[in-house]
C-alpha cells in the first residue's frame, strides 16, 4: 500500500536542495507536505498537546540536521524525515515513561468528524490503542509507520534500518500479533 507523496521526487529533491541552501520558503513547502503524515504518527503516541509539541520538535531537528542528509546515498527524504521523527519520539516516551493512556476524545478532521460514527470509531480506537501498547516496540512502529503514517515498505525499511522483506516479516508477525490482543468483534472489522 503506497501513500499519496505529497510532492514528486523531483519537486522534492528540488526543494530539500533549496532548503539545504538555508531556503526557508522551501523547508516551509516541505513541512506543509510532511506535516499530517507525521503528526498522524505522533498523536497515535501522545495527547494532541503534547503530539503538536513533538511534531514541532521533529520539524527544528529535520531543518537543524537538513545539511546532513544526502539524497545520493539512496535514502528517501520521508525515510530520513521519519527517522528523526522516530527517535523524537522514542526520547519522549522515555521522558515521559508511566504515562499510557491517552485520551479518546482525540478527532482526526480528516475521518473522524461524522457525529454518527464518533461513539463506535472513539471504542474502536481506543481499543486498538490498548491493543497496541501491549505490542513490543518494533512491532508498534511498524504499524504506525505502515499504516498511520502511510509509508511504502522502502520508507519504512529505511526508517527503522531493516531490509524490505524484514519489513514485511515483521509487519506480519504484527499484525499476527494484534490481532491476537483485539476483540473477536474488532479485528474481524479491523
Amino acid at each position: 500500500m503506497h501513500h499519496e507523496q505529497p510532492f514528486t521526487s523531483d519537486v522534492l529533491a528540488k526543494l530539500v536542495a533549496e532548503a539545504q541552501d538555508g531556503d526557508t520558503e522551501s523547508f516551509g513547502k516541505i513541512y506543509d507536505g510532511f506535516f499530517l503524515p507525521v503528526y498522524r504518527y505522533t498523536i497515535f503516541r501522545f495527547p494532541q498537546e503534547l503530539a503538536e509539541d513533538l511534531v514541532a520538535d521533529i520539524f527544528v531537528k529535520a531543518w537543524e540536521k537538513l545539511h546532513t542528509y544526502k539524497a545520493h546515498k539512496g535514502v528517501p527524504f520521508s525515510a530520513w524525515l521519519f527517522r528523526i521523527a522516530r527517535h523524537t519520539v522514542i526520547d519522549a516516551y522515555r521522558r515521559t515513561r508511566g504515562f499510557e493512556e491517552i485520551p479518546d476524545d482525540l478527532a482526526d478532521v480528516d475521518t473522524w468528524n461524522d457525529p454518527k460514527h464518533r461513539a463506535d470509531h472513539a471504542i474502536i480506537l481506543k481499543t486498538v490503542r490498548k491493543a497496541m501498547n501491549e505490542l513490543p516496540r518494533r512491532y508498534r512502529d511498524i504499524l504506525l509507520l505502515s499504516y498511520v503514517s502511510d509509508l511504502s515498505h522502502q520508507e519504512v525499511a529505511r526508517s527503522m534500518r531493516m531490509t524490505e522483506g524484514g519489513v514485511r516479516i515483521l509487519k506480519f508477525r504484527a499484525l499476527k500479533k494484534l490481532e491476537k490482543l483485539l476483540p473477536k468483534g474488532i479485528s474481524d472489522h479491523a
